[in-house]
């Protein structure tokens, strides 16, 4: 009986403690609904911060402004006021935004954080970031929409090359579990201080896939997005390394390692997934570093792929790097154009620090009479950008 009872008060105790935790969880968030999209695409936001002086939004949707950097002068996002009223909410309403998806930050007083009545966020190295969707095109592409949907995992390989077992994020298509039939293959990869879960959190590429697929618009395939640092196993916090600190520059670092072992990500696949195995199956693109890559990568093995997208991609390896696999490099782009490809596809935006260097490589292109399709987009070098591309690209792919 005393063991019984014993038992009994371990047991209310502990339900006591998740009981607390519960309550905490529920009582502990402001009451506050903030971003909230309006119906006329306006977005207001609300911060209960009855003592403080000042506080700001700033993000993808507020006033630009001018930032030096080492790789030039380009616009960044400046802050917007809210004002406080007399209940003491701060709040600010923004102008009609076009449909998309947009990312933010909270200052208060000076300190930047992310918005406490918004539980979804994203990151991006080693910045997080609040997010919110306004509906309409880009916005409905970006959302989980009633239609079928693919299933995203990730997965261990070896990598001999590197030393060491390394993870990947791989969507496959809606019915690819209880199909017996083979789909082609899309690598695409992320830009400097990405890793796997760039694309899938920040490019909402199963969102995009799903949605493109429902539509008939694209081709039902294998999105493979790969780990581009190979000085990495896995994305921060999801390697034996623990709650380590991202960090953008790694050893490594486009210097030809990436590229030089990026077979072992090709034979996990084609021996762990049905797919097909020809050149005109298989896509490679990525943004930035990853357009970087996936240009060296196509003309380096160029019976690979049959399909290429650069997005905002950089394009030479930075001074002094030696590496054979960017030796040589007009003898062969040329061996690429003359083994065939069925699409070479280049996006940028007009304001990008990489515009110039792209319109280098597009005049480098045009002289050999290598053919290639470009989109020309407003902005920079961001995601608003790279989830467009990749919308535009997929649609063409395996066709």
């Amino acid at each position: 009986m005393m063991k019984k009872n014993l038992l009994a008060a371990f047991i209310a105790a502990v339900l006591l403690s998740f009981s607390a935790e519960a309550q905490q969880a529920l009582w502990g968030a402001q009451q506050i609904i903030s971003p909230q999209v309006n119906a006329d695409n306006t977005v207001t936001f609300r911060i209960d911060a009855v003592n403080a002086d000042t506080v700001q939004v700033v993000g993808d949707f507020t006033p630009k402004k001018k930032m030096k950097t080492p790789f030039g002068e380009f616009e960044v996002a400046g802050p917007a006021n809210l004002e406080k009223g007399a209940d003491g909410i701060w709040s600010y309403t923004s102008e009609a935004l076009p449909s998309d998806l947009y990312t933010y930050n909270i200052i208060v007083d000076g300190f930047k954080s992310t918005d406490p009545n918004n539980v979804y966020m994203i990151r991006d190295v080693s910045s997080v970031f609040s997010i919110f969707i306004v509906p309409g095109d880009k916005g409905n592409l970006y959302s989980v929409k009633d239609v079928p949907h693919g299933t995203v995992a990730r997965r261990w390989y070896d990598s001999p090359g590197n030393e060491m077992t390394r993870r990947m994020t791989i969507y496959t298509p809606p019915g690819y579990e209880n199909s017996k039939e083979s789909y082609p293959v899309l690598y695409l990869l992320h830009g400097m201080g990405g890793d796997e879960e760039a694309w899938i959190n920040y490019g909402r590429t199963s969102q995009i896939m799903d949605n493109l697929i429902a539509q008939g618009k694209a081709t039902p395939m294998i999105v493979v997005m790969t780990n581009g640092n190979v000085a990495q196993s896995a994305a921060p916090g999801e390697s034996s390394l623990g709650f380590e600190k991202p960090n953008m520059m790694l050893p490594h670092t486009m210097d030809g390692k990436f590229e030089e072992t990026f077979p072992e990500v090709i034979k996990f696949i084609e021996s762990n997934y049905r797919v097909k195995t020809d050149k005109a199956d298989r896509a490679i693109a990525g943004l930035s570093m990853g357009g970087f890559h996936s240009l060296h990568i196509s003309r380096y093995y160029p019976n690979t792929f049959d399909y290429v997208g650069l997005f905002s991609a950089a394009i030479l390896p930075n001074e002094g790097v030696k590496s054979a696999l960017y030796e040589d490099f007009d003898g062969t782009l040329k061996a690429q154009m003359d083994n065939g490809y069925k699409l070479y596809w280049i996006g940028m935006g007009k304001s990008d620090f990489l515009y110039k260097s792209g319109v280098d490589f597009r005049a480098k292109l045009d002289s050999m009479g290598m053919k290639y399709t470009y989109m020309e987009t407003e902005g920079g070098h961001t995601w608003t950008n790279w989830r467009v591309y990749l919308s535009e690209f997929a649609p063409q792919l395996f066709k």
